[in-house]
């Protein structure tokens, strides 16, 4: 599949540059065909816990970090360390207050799917991250099995 769209494509006449860039092009679009794309996992997931405090105590951290990193100063450092302590006292506290709430609201049924969620969420993010070995083959089926895979 690669080597055919190599033999198609005008070589003639190019700089490395454009050879190159040519290239790239043909074996990213052979492994899109052939392997197919995936969006990855969605990066900024709402925690049970996150309130405006806790939002506020991150970017002061952030912004500490990145005063620290550009000066490089142990003054810096100083201000970062205590942002970085701060938050992490602000969360736990939003945490526990939040624990409360949830214990509290237990015996309310409209509060009970909510806190369903909470645990379900609690569990997602406790798990390890384990992946099938599946590839697609020549027909574009998706093998899972691991004799299929072997024989492709």
């Amino acid at each position: 599949m690669v080597g055919d769209k190599v033999e198609e494509a005008k070589w003639k006449g190019l700089c490395v540059n454009d050879h190159w860039q040519q290239m790239k092009g043909i074996m990213m679009k052979s492994a899109q065909d052939i392997c197919g794309m995936t969006k990855g996992p969605y990066r900024h997931k709402e925690t049970w816990w996150w309130n405006e405090e806790v939002a506020e105590a991150v970017r002061e951290k952030k912004i500490k970090y990145g005063k620290w990193k550009k000066e490089n100063t142990e003054e810096a450092r100083m201000e970062y360390k205590k942002s970085r302590q701060n938050a992490k006292r602000v969360i736990s506290s939003a945490k526990e207050k939040k624990q409360k709430e949830c214990a509290y609201d237990l015996n309310d049924s409209e509060c009970q799917n909510e806190i369903f969620l909470m645990a379900k969420q609690m569990v997602k993010e406790s798990q390890d991250i384990t992946g099938l070995n599946c590839i697609k083959g020549a027909s574009g089926k998706v093998i899972v099995d691991d004799k299929g895979i072997k024989d492709s």
